[in-house]
Parts: C-alpha cells; sequence; structure tokens
C-alpha cells in the first residue's frame, strides 16, 4: 500500500488544517491508521490512531482539539486539527496496518505564535 500525505501548510496559532492521506489501495479491511508526527529533534509520537469500526484514540496532547477519520470509499484517512498551537509544529506522518506496517511520506505543518 502506498500512501500520499497532503494538508500541511503554515498556519497562525489557534488556527486549522486538514491533514489526507490517500492511499492506493482498498482500506476497507484494514483495521488500523493513525498519525503520527515528529519534531526535530525527538522521536515520533503518536497523535491519533482509527480502527476499522471508527474507534478512536488520541494523545493527551490533541484530545479535544483534533479529530481523526476515514473514509474507506475514498481510500482515504483524514486529521482535521483545530486550535492548533507552535507545539503541534512538526512533520505529520500517516500510516496502516494490514498487518505489515506502511507509512506516508509525511506533511510538515508549522504552527507560528
Amino acid at each position: 500500500v502506498q500512501l500520499q500525505a497532503s494538508g500541511g501548510g503554515l498556519v497562525q496559532s489557534g488556527g486549522s488544517l486538514r491533514l489526507s492521506c490517500a492511499a492506493s489501495a482498498s482500506i476497507s479491511s484494514i483495521n488500523v491508521m493513525g498519525w503520527h508526527r515528529q519534531v526535530p529533534g525527538k522521536s515520533r509520537e503518536v497523535v491519533a490512531l482509527i480502527t476499522g469500526g471508527s474507534a478512536t484514540v488520541y494523545s493527551d496532547s490533541v484530545k479535544g482539539r483534533f479529530t481523526i477519520s476515514r473514509d474507506n470509499a475514498k481510500n482515504s484517512l483524514y486529521l482535521q486539527m483545530n486550535n492548533l498551537n507552535p507545539d503541534d509544529t512538526g512533520v505529520y506522518y500517516c500510516y496502516v496496518l494490514s498487518p505489515t506496517l506502511y507509512w506516508g511520506q509525511g506533511t510538515l505543518v508549522t504552527v507560528s505564535s
């Protein structure tokens, strides 16, 4: 499965962005999909994940601000990010676990104060 992430950019603190992750194959049978992010100098961290049954898990740092969703008909994963702050700056990577782990190429999010 190839994954193409998009939607990153530069936004002011308090703003919003919507990330998309398009898969090259059907995702209907994929149970776990999600987003991680990486800040320079730090290890990659979990942001959110969603299961085939649409159960969701969020890191404490984004809970209440970010919403993960999936559209199986469009073979796509999304991350709606609201009320962004400078700590959200980083490269965001989408992934699927099917059961092999596949990563997208990353999309850069920069939040200015």
